[in-house]
């Protein structure tokens, strides 16, 4: 762990300060560290490789025409990237649906790109979080059993 210094302006200050308090972090720090980690994440270059999960959530008005199809079609054409899907009825027009996605960065990007570009989806966001798959040995006794978990990554 290294230490940086910053200098805020006294708002920004008392900002940073109701953000810890609000989010019950323990210090500015792990805030500050949680933001930055935020900020690089959202600004990284479209092109990041590796694997990772993904939450993609978005709104969509279902009366609009045959969007519930193109999105249902778009979920089935990219199956081996969906692990779960939930629908929540917001009002009698919207829906919100959540997906959690695993898979390589590129294609899960390409996949959100599909949902949130719909005609009457009103607002989207997809949260990624890289992982790698390690193989771990274990022995209990009887030889070894070999395993292959996901870890969550620093970063990308």
């Amino acid at each position: 762990m290294q230490r940086v210094t910053i200098t805020l302006p006294g708002p920004l200050c008392t900002e940073l300060d109701r953000h810890v308090a609000d989010r019950r972090y323990d210090n500015r720090s792990e805030a500050v560290r949680d933001l930055l980690r935020t900020a690089l994440r959202d600004t990284a270059a479209p092109a990041q490789t590796g694997t990772a999960m993904g939450v993609l959530s978005y709104v969509y008005d279902h009366h609009t025409r045959d969007l519930a199809s193109r999105l249902m079609h778009h979920h089935h054409d990219h199956h081996t990237l969906s692990i779960t899907t939930s629908h929540v009825h917001l009002d009698h027009d919207t829906c919100l649906e959540t997906a959690i996605l695993r898979g390589p960065v590129a294609a899960l990007r390409a996949y959100a790109d599909g949902v949130l570009g719909q005609r009457g989806v009103l607002h989207g966001n997809l949260f990624l979080i890289p992982i790698e798959a390690r193989v771990h040995t274990h022995d209990h006794g009887h030889g070894a059993d070999h395993h292959e978990h996901l870890h969550v990554k620093d970063s990308f």
